[in-house]
């Protein structure tokens, strides 16, 4: 008997990025709220982050909420119709609910209901694996139109008391919509991970053992100069790899946009990079905080509607954070 050959579906040779779309906290939060629990100052926050205040939202507003909010304005400004996307991936490590999705529920919100829709956790680097993924998906034809999103919530896995990285998270939400392009719109990407580092960052106990009361409702920790080392050394390396990837030098780049960690690292990896003073770095943790997955939209959504002129221009993006786990890629903004 023969075998029947399987109908093979292929999509468009190449992807780009059609828009962004934002939405942070209702609340600011200066540090001068947060020191007490702490026993720190507003000195030694801005010193060591860069960070000045971070938006956080209000108990009624969920990560879900940011999430449809970002999405709205990235298929608005897309001139996608909601309709024609079919696949919906949201990056997060705040959803409280194990399922259903947050993607499922957003993309009924914004109208791309039946879409295929998961989330992803990937952390810090969760958009830029979302990226990887819907440009992959739409390029082998298993999807036309995709909505990707990192949104977070991080003020609930938040302890106040913790001076670790407590100071440092902060609520928000970016969104991209990506379809077909006639060229290259999204480079290569470098991407991975390193589980046996995978207590530098993470949560202090697991749903279980609180639900057991053996430890209370677990919440963020990290050895900061684990991180701040690895991240620095490591990623200039990755970050080195996707120009690379993308055939390009540093000075052919008209933005970076790192993860917004921490002011200290963003300013070290563009120094070990070489980058020219043509290079716009995306600048969003001194008032947004770090929002993780969301971390790199939103400074791209920020980086765009302060230079409009960059539109057109490549731009390299770099996520990394817990896992370990990173992902880099060149990019072409709208």
């Amino acid at each position: 008997m023969t075998t029947p050959t399987l109908k093979q579906s292929f999509g468009a040779q190449f992807t780009r990025i059609y828009s962004y779309g934002a939405a942070r906290g209702n609340l600011v939060v200066p540090n001068d709220d947060l020191i007490g629990p702490i026993d720190s100052s507003d000195e030694w926050i801005r010193q060591r982050t860069g960070i000045i205040t971070r938006t956080r939202a209000s108990a009624d507003i969920s990560a879900t909420d940011l999430a449809t909010d970002a999405a709205r304005e990235a298929i608005e400004k897309s001139g996608v119709s909601p309709e024609d996307i079919d696949l919906v991936i949201v990056a997060t490590i705040s959803n409280t609910l194990q399922t259903p999705s947050m993607a499922a529920v957003v993309a009924d919100r914004v109208g791309a209901n039946p879409a295929a829709a998961y989330d992803e956790n990937a952390a810090c680097a969760g958009f830029s694996y979302a990226v990887t993924q819907a440009d992959a998906l739409i390029r082998s034809g298993a999807a036309h139109y995709a909505l990707v999103i990192g949104a977070e919530k991080l003020s609930d896995v938040v302890d106040p008391g913790d001076r670790s990285i407590s100071f440092l998270l902060g609520d928000g939400a970016g969104a991209a919509v990506i379809g077909p392009s006639d060229s290259p719109g999204i480079g290569a990407p470098v991407w991975g991970s390193d589980g046996s580092k995978a207590d530098v960052v993470g949560m202090n106990a697991t749903l279980t053992e609180a639900r057991d009361g053996v430890k209370p409702w677990p919440t963020l920790r990290q050895e900061g100069p684990a991180v701040f080392r690895w991240a620095v050394w490591e990623m200039a390396k990755v970050a080195k790899q996707a120009l690379d990837a993308a055939g390009i030098a540093p000075g052919d780049l008209a933005a970076f946009i790192p993860h917004q960690a921490n002011m200290r690292i963003i300013d070290e990896l563009a120094k070990q990079l070489k980058l020219p003073e043509s290079v716009v770095i995306g600048r969003d943790i001194e008032t947004t905080g770090n929002t993780s997955a969301a971390s790199i939209p939103l400074a791209t959504h920020r980086l765009l509607a302060e230079h409009p002129e960059l539109s057109g221009g490549l731009a390299l993006q770099i996520g990394f954070g817990a896992g370990l786990v990173f992902g880099a890629q060149v990019v072409v903004l709208p």
